[in-house]
């Protein structure tokens, strides 16, 4: 099954890398799973595109609608066995960077002691694409961010859960950059190389370039960065409200901002998702969880956070 999950993932995120990053497992791992999976079957499955990215072998286009069913069935299998056990029911939240740094840690928390029910909930930061992929295919149950598309798609359901405003901040005392904001130095995180996050959706529209961009292992780091004077860093306006009234950064307007970023919960239809998401999503219609995701927040404790560790083992 994990060598199934990681061939769906691949075929899905187009790249070993992006399955890796979304499995928070080496990428020489996803390449072990791959060819003990093309040794199985004796067909490669998946090969490089001469344009770059994965193209499927018509072995592998059959495989894929298959280890697809294969892996939601293992989920249910799973789900089935730690019900009958007694254990408590899981429940996997995946969302953009934003959320994950800000949000979640409370969020989590506050649904673990207001729920009546006994809950295992984690959470993990994943791009758009990888979001979507993983609701899809049973490795997680919720998606928190962007709008996936899902009501285009048919396959999710996404609703809106809180409305938030879209900014671009620079130092205090910092001046104006000079031309347009395509020639402006850019201080994201992650989300900001994601075309379907909402960082990166301004940049596309900003027509910012690559090489304007500088990338931060979060974004509390990409804010320390624009407080000292380095550039502009996108922001979520009430996120951001307490380091502007300490001033230590401004609100810069830019043809891009203020801008909607509705955050929507992203799960699969109603009969193939588990009780426990059910019991999250009516969390997160309630006036707490409302008044949790409009809190600023202060980033993940030292003791929430879990920072990936990748080990390769060579023979």
């Amino acid at each position: 099954m994990t060598q199934l999950s990681t061939f769906v993932l691949v075929a899905r995120l187009g790249s070993v890398t992006a399955a890796a990053r979304t499995l928070n497992v080496s990428e020489s791992a996803v390449s072990q799973a791959l060819g003990a999976l093309r040794a199985h079957f004796g067909d490669p499955l998946i090969r490089r595109a001469p344009g770059g990215g994965m193209r499927l072998t018509p072995a592998g286009a059959r495989l894929l609608p298959v280890a697809s069913r294969m892996v939601a069935l293992s989920a249910d299998a799973e789900a089935a066995v730690r019900a009958a056990q007694g254990e408590p029911d899981e429940l996997r939240v995946v969302a953009a960077g934003t959320l994950a740094e800000f949000v979640l840690p409370s969020l989590t928390a506050a649904f673990a002691e207001r729920t009546g029910r006994r809950i295992d909930t984690s959470f993990g930061v994943a791009t758009t694409n990888a979001m979507r992929a993983l609701v899809e295919h049973r490795l997680a149950d919720v998606a928190l961010g962007p709008d996936l598309g899902a009501v285009r798609g048919g396959d999710l359901v996404g609703e809106p859960v809180f409305r938030a405003v879209l900014v671009a901040v620079t130092g205090a005392r910092a001046p104006r950059p000079a031309g347009p904001p395509s020639r402006w130095t850019w201080l994201v995180d992650a989300s900001g190389t994601d075309p379907g996050a909402d960082a990166g959706r301004l940049l596309r529209r900003l027509r910012v370039p690559e090489a304007r961009v500088r990338v931060f292992p979060h974004l509390t780091a990409a804010w320390d960065a624009a407080a000292e004077g380095a550039g502009v860093a996108p922001a979520v306006a009430h996120l951001v409200t307490p380091r502007l009234r300490r001033d230590e950064l401004r609100l810069l307007d830019t043809p891009g901002t203020p801008a909607d970023a509705t955050w929507h919960a992203t799960v699969l239809p109603p009969g193939f998702r588990s009780p426990a998401t059910d019991v999250f999503l009516h969390f997160l219609r309630t006036a707490a969880a409302t008044r949790l995701m409009g809190a600023p927040g202060t980033g993940i404790t030292p003791s929430r956070s879990r920072p990936a560790v990748r080990v390769t083992l060579w023979p």
